[in-house]
């Protein structure tokens, strides 16, 4: 049977659908769509600042700059800004994100991808929307956009088009399925936060625990078998499409901080045998008692940074200790630590919203054993994971002995399980009370059972939560800086009844429109409509303390980019050496934007040059900021704005001597007091060498070409030679060339590049020429070319054949 498609019944309420979160979108996004204002997101300003050099580099000659000496003495862009030409699927994303700007562009795609997800489980369009807007507004969603986390939102985005996929195949057409389950993972994959799609996959193995049991229950584990193996080749799809991604940066792994330490030294600090440093990876970690916020929101404050009002303690508290009214109620404006839970600090807290609790709780009494069994799993592992060290005993094991999961930092995140599977089940909630209002037996009891667990949790709160202590880490550095403690104390405990009544108050709203409902007194269309609109403003009035239109500004880019005296000052010179920004060195990216920079600012720096910086640089050590070739420092003195770093060594230099060395630990410990312009540290258990003493006499070597990949030096020596070259090494793509002809480099000082050389006059290149990255492209583009023609033949698939629901119905 070919199906036939109605406009009406098949297009329009799609189109409606789209529209809808357009207009969602740009109203929320007013200043960014329609102004061209856009926002000080930190990790975006710092993204742009580390990747100024690649980007003129682009723009001047068309090709990618693989590497960049802009940040943390060199390192490869790969996780900076390289572009996979080879990799098609960005241009299906700018068609589903409509071109619209970052930020704005990221809703709209979450928007799209719950709809998706919803419609694909066979809810009508306007319940799908309702379900679409649970998904994208969480409070999480929205605070990342406003750190800088563009690529993490984006990551996140595509999860529910992958289950949606995941579902499609196995409950319904295999093929179409599949196809957009492929689609899905390679649009998250092709956003490269590799920790959310860690989080996602941990969620698709627990579906898929409970699809085996009820396979083998059922007797459908060969249809299942079958579904799976296609859906694993669907699996493959889209690594292949991103495999010049996933590529370098599994190999850039094993060399940054995510990877192995070689020391073994007792100072080299709580370190793994493989991937970061527990205590860095578990510091931002979600407090138990801090699950609440995803009911109520300011439970514990909100942010640390909260702005107040002349209603607030503080404000008159301020006014009661002399301070003018209006200054006064600038500092509180400002932003006050009204954030008093057991995190570091926080931008806000991951609220789903006080209904989708509601319905979540409805859920567990309504919604077929089928699906709570793992949506509510996958909510249990998401709060374990994110609690981290609070709850040490689990997440300790997982962090030694599940793999990969030692490669990612602020396990908080894990949260974002939770808020697809909250969401998820409270929509399959609310769609069984909608269709099945007549026969769930005693529906009106189990409504008001779900109402009254979670509205007498925030009633409880509202009663009771004075009893609370309020007090913070922070406090004492307050007291000494004579702010008002008792005040904003206050202040935290009147935000957390606040938001509990809120809570209530949505809660019994929703409550109600739905008990009519059962009772035959509303409407489905107007219980949908009216349980949709509380959700839309429960959680857009949350955001918007976030994120509002006042935080978008004119010119952000250029405006935190303008030079200072400082840089001005430097510019003159147009040699080739680095900075060293003591003001913000290893935080802070903004140096890189004008400099070749010591620091920077990265979540996976080269492990080695880490070491260095922990051990020497972050104490000023100059003669490993010699070695650098670190001619300025940036001081934020504006009296001396800069100071000249003294004895630069160049950007290569003869040496007399070789100091061997056979351990890691040894050949860091050399950097202590060594004579970096006459002697070179060597690990000869890998790089062997016979000669240990030259004679440097007058020779030269000069840098006459530089391009971020590209090197090119002259020399002239009497006697054959060993140069020290201050380029951070690093053997995954860098080869040398001596007179055009290929020969081997070596580590020398830990951290940098060095070669013995012959007598005479020469010529030495280096080229970053990383074959991953070559072979990474073409696999991309064939399987790019592939998922088109899938994506292609599905979708025809799909409208000339008759769907088959006989493996595994619904």
């Amino acid at each position: 049977m070919t199906a036939s498609i109605n406009f009406k019944r098949d297009i329009l309420p799609h189109l409606i659908a789209v529209l809808v979160f357009l207009l969602l979108t740009v109203v929320y996004f007013a200043p960014v769509v329609f102004e061209d204002k856009g926002m000080a997101q930190h990790d975006i300003l710092q993204f742009r600042g580390g990747a100024q050099e690649i980007m003129q580099h682009r723009e001047k000659t068309g090709e990618e700059a693989l590497w960049t000496n802009s940040m943390f003495g060199g390192m490869p862009s790969y996780l900076i800004n390289t572009r996979y030409p080879g990799d098609l699927s960005g241009a299906i994303h700018t068609v589903l994100s409509l071109n619209l700007p970052a930020m704005a562009g990221n809703i709209f795609v979450t928007l799209l991808c719950g709809y998706i997800l919803l419609v694909t489980l066979g809810m009508r369009s306007w319940l799908a929307i309702v379900g679409a807007i649970a998904f994208a507004f969480t409070s999480y969603n929205i605070i990342i956009l406003e750190a800088g986390h563009n690529t993490k939102s984006l990551t996140i985005a595509y999860i529910p088009m992958v289950l949606a996929g995941l579902f499609y195949a196995l409950r319904k057409n295999l093929w179409l399925g599949a196809a957009l389950f492929a689609l899905g993972l390679t649009l998250n994959l092709h956003f490269n936060h590799l920790q959310m799609t860690y989080y996602m996959l941990l969620l698709v193995i627990v579906w898929g625990i409970v699809e085996v049991i009820y396979a083998v229950k059922n007797g459908t584990i060969v249809e299942l078998l079958k579904r799976g193996s296609v859906l694993l080749l669907a699996a493959i799809l889209a690594v292949g499409v991103n495999f010049g991604r996933l590529a370098t940066t599994a190999e850039y792994s094993k060399y940054s901080i995510r990877g192995k330490s070689e020391l073994t030294a007792p100072n080299s600090g709580d370190k793994t045998s493989s991937g970061l440093d527990r205590e860095y990876a578990f510091n931002w970690s979600y407090g138990i008692g801090e699950t609440i916020t995803l009911l109520i929101p300011d439970f514990y404050g909100g942010g640390s940074s909260t702005p107040l009002d002349k209603d607030s303690e503080t404000y008159k508290a301020f006014v009661g200790m002399g301070a003018p009214p209006v200054q006064a109620e600038q500092i509180v404006s400002q932003g006050m630590p009204t954030y008093w839970g057991p995190q570091p600090m926080t931008s806000g807290p991951v609220y789903v919203g006080a209904i989708v609790c509601f319905l979540f709780v409805l859920g567990l009494f309504i919604v077929d054993r089928r699906w709570t069994s793992w949506l509510v799993a996958g909510t249990i592992l998401s709060l374990m994971l994110a609690w981290g060290h609070h709850f040490s005993s689990f997440n300790y094991f997982m962090f030694d002995h599940f793999p990969g999961y030692n490669k990612f930092r602020a396990v908080s995140s894990a949260l974002v399980i939770a808020q697809i599977t909250i969401p998820l089940l409270a929509m399959l909630a609310l769609w069984r009370v909608i269709r099945d209002r007549d026969v769930i037996k005693e529906l009106d009891r189990k409504l008001l059972m779900a109402g009254g667990i979670t509205a007498g949790i925030c009633l409880l709160v509202w009663l009771l939560g004075g009893m609370a202590s309020f007090a913070s880490a922070v406090d004492a550095q307050l007291l000494q800086a004579q702010y008002p403690v008792d005040a904003i104390r206050a202040d935290r405990e009147s935000m957390m009844k606040a938001d509990a009544f809120r809570s209530f108050a949505f809660i019994v709203l929703a409550l109600a429109i739905l008990y009519f409902y059962v009772k035959n007194k509303l409407s489905a269309t107007i219980a949908i409509a009216g349980v949709g609109v509380l959700v839309l403003i429960d959680l857009w009035t949350v955001d918007k303390r976030y994120l509002n239109n006042g935080d978008f500004k004119e010119q952000v880019i250029a405006n935190y980019f303008q030079p200072t005296q400082a840089d001005q000052i430097i510019l003159q010179d147009k040699d080739n050496y680095r900075v060293f920004d003591a003001t913000n060195p290893f935080n802070s990216a903004r140096a890189s934007y004008f400099h070749k920079s010591v620091g920077g600012y990265h979540g996976a720096k080269l492990r080695r040059y880490q070491d260095v910086i922990d051990r020497y640089i972050s104490q000023n050590n100059l003669e490993v900021l010699r070695m650098l070739n670190t001619r300025y420092a940036i001081t934020g003195d504006p009296k001396q704005p800069v100071q000249r770093v003294p004895g630069a060594l160049g950007n290569a230099w003869f040496v007399e001597n070789i100091e061997k060395v056979n351990t890691p630990d040894a050949e860091l410990e050399a950097l202590t007091g060594f004579d970096a312009e006459a002697t070179a540290i060597v690990d000869v258990t890998k790089f062997p060498v016979k000669q240990d003493k030259f004679e440097a006499g007058n020779a030269t070597i000069k840098l006459t070409t530089y391009e971020p990949d590209y090197l090119k030096y002259e020399y002239q020596a009497a006697q054959p030679g060993f140069v020290v070259f201050s380029e951070i090494y690093y053997p995954a793509g860098w080869q040398a060339y001596l007179d055009g002809k290929p020969v081997e480099h070596i580590r020398a000082n830990y951290i940098l590049r060095a070669m013995q050389v012959p007598a005479g006059k020469h010529t030495i290149e280096f080229r970053f020429e990383p074959k991953t990255y070559t072979i990474g492209n073409t696999v991309s583009l064939i399987f790019s070319i592939i998922l088109l023609l899938v994506i292609a033949g599905a979708i025809a698939y799909g409208f000339k054949k008759k769907e088959r629901e006989e493996a595994l119905a619904v």
